[in-house]
C-alpha cells in the first residue's frame, strides 16, 4: 500500500500540471487571433550535380511557408511546372484571415484556392507543424502510425556515365538503390556496371525518358538483372504504352510518379501499374497524400512515397506517413549541403522520427 504523498511527488505533479498549463497557454495563444502565413526562399545547394532525364541542377530554389509557428515547405520542380515566382505569387494571393482556429485544418486546406500545388503543399504541411506542435505530438502519433513500420529507404545515383554511376554505387553504404535512368543508347551499360559492383536491390527511375520501344527492350533485361522496380518508365498519359508494357511476360512491376498528382490520376492508372509514387509536393500536401494512399492501397496498388529535392521540412513530412506504404524513397535531405532544419536522421537506410510535437523539426545553428 501506497504512503502518504513525497515531496518528490509533489514536485512531479505540479511539473506536470505546469506542462498542461502552457499547453492551454499555446492552443489559446494560437487560436487568439487570424491565422497568419508567411514565405521566404529556401535555396538548397546540392552536394553534387543532380541529372536525371529532364536535366542537370546544382541549386534548387525552394520556398520555406511558415503558418503561425508551423513550417512547410513548397517545392519548386520546372518538370511540374512549378517556379519559385509561381509558387509566392499563389501564396500571395491566399488569405487565411477568415480562420482563426489553425487546428480546421479541413476547413483550411479545402478552402485553398486552386493552383499551385507545391504552394498548397507549403501551406498544408506548416498547418499539421502547427497543430502537432500546439496538441504536443508528433504527428505520427496524431495518425495512429508506428514509426518503427517505416520501409528502408532507398538513395539516389543520378544519371552519368557507367563509370560514374558505378562508383557512386560502390562507395554508398545504402541498402538500398534508386538508378536515374532515361539516356536509352547507354542505359543497358549502367545498369550492367551497377550490378557489377553491387548485389543491393536496385529501383530504376527513368522519368519518363523511354520510348516505348526502348522500354519494352530494356524491361526484361532489367528483370534479369533482379530490378525492384521502375518508375515512369514512358512520358506522362501514355496510357496505352502503359498497357502494352504490363503485357510483358518478363519485367519488373511498373509505377507510375510523374503521372500521378490526384486521385483520379490513381483511377486511370489501375490495371496498367502495380504501383503509384505519391509526393507531398505534387499531392498538395499531407491531407491529400493520405487520401491518395488509402485510395491506391484499396485499389491494390503498392505505394512508394517519394520527395523532390526538397530539406528536412517536407522530407520529414511525408517521413511521417510512411508506416502506410511499402516503399519510400525519402532522401532528399542526403543530397544538399545547406539543410535549414534537422528533422528525420538515416541509420543505413533507416528513417527515424523523433518524439518531438509537429514535424518534430530543429533549426540547425548558422554561423554568426
Amino acid at each position: 500500500m501506497r504512503g502518504p504523498p513525497t515531496s518528490a511527488d509533489w514536485i512531479c505533479d505540479v511539473a506536470a500540471l505546469a506542462r498542461v498549463f502552457e499547453r492551454a497557454v499555446a492552443q489559446q495563444r494560437l487560436y487568439a487571433a487570424h491565422v497568419q502565413l508567411s514565405w521566404q526562399p529556401l535555396p538548397l545547394q546540392l552536394i553534387h550535380p543532380f541529372r536525371i532525364a529532364h536535366g542537370t541542377s546544382s541549386v534548387r530554389h525552394n520556398v520555406l511557408v511558415r503558418v503561425e509557428d508551423g513550417v512547410g515547405e513548397a517545392a519548386a520542380v520546372h518538370y511540374h511546372g512549378e517556379t519559385p515566382e509561381r509558387i509566392v505569387e499563389y501564396l500571395r494571393g491566399v488569405d487565411l484571415s477568415e480562420h482563426s482556429d489553425p487546428a480546421q485544418l479541413e476547413d483550411i486546406v479545402s478552402g485553398l484556392p486552386v493552383g499551385s500545388a507545391a504552394a498548397r503543399a507549403g501551406i498544408d504541411v506548416a498547418l499539421h507543424d502547427a497543430w502537432g506542435r500546439a496538441l504536443g505530438q508528433p504527428l505520427y502519433r496524431l495518425f495512429g502510425l508506428n514509426p518503427e513500420r517505416i520501409p528502408l529507404t532507398s538513395f539516389t545515383i543520378p544519371l552519368g556515365s557507367a563509370e560514374e554511376m558505378a562508383e557512386r554505387a560502390r562507395t554508398t553504404d545504402a541498402p538500398v538503390l534508386k538508378i536515374k535512368l532515361g539516356a536509352e543508347s547507354e542505359d543497358r551499360a549502367r545498369i550492367a556496371a551497377l550490378r557489377s559492383v553491387t548485389s543491393v536491390p536496385l529501383r530504376v527511375d527513368a522519368n519518363g525518358g523511354w520510348t516505348l520501344a526502348a522500354a519494352e527492350a530494356l524491361l526484361p533485361e532489367l528483370a534479369e538483372h533482379g530490378v525492384e522496380l521502375v518508375e515512369q518508365p514512358l512520358a506522362v498519359g501514355d496510357l496505352e504504352g502503359l498497357r502494352r508494357l504490363s503485357r510483358l511476360r518478363s519485367r519488373p512491376p511498373l509505377f507510375a510518379d510523374e503521372s500521378i498528382k490526384s486521385a483520379a490520376d490513381i483511377l486511370a492508372h489501375q490495371g496498367l501499374v502495380e504501383g503509384v509514387v505519391i509526393k507531398l509536393a505534387k499531392s498538395g500536401g499531407i491531407r491529400a497524400a493520405l487520401q491518395q494512399i488509402t485510395l491506391a492501397r484499396s485499389l491494390g496498388l503498392d505505394v512508394m512515397l517519394g520527395c523532390m529535392i526538397e530539406s528536412s521540412v517536407a522530407v520529414t513530412a511525408a517521413a511521417h506517413l510512411g508506416a502506410l506504404c511499402q516503399y519510400v524513397d525519402l532522401d532528399g535531405p542526403l543530397l544538399i549541403r545547406n539543410d535549414p532544419f534537422q528533422g528525420v536522421t538515416y541509420q543505413h537506410g533507416r528513417l527515424c522520427l523523433s518524439a518531438r510535437p509537429g514535424l518534430g523539426l530543429l533549426p540547425v545553428p548558422t554561423d554568426p
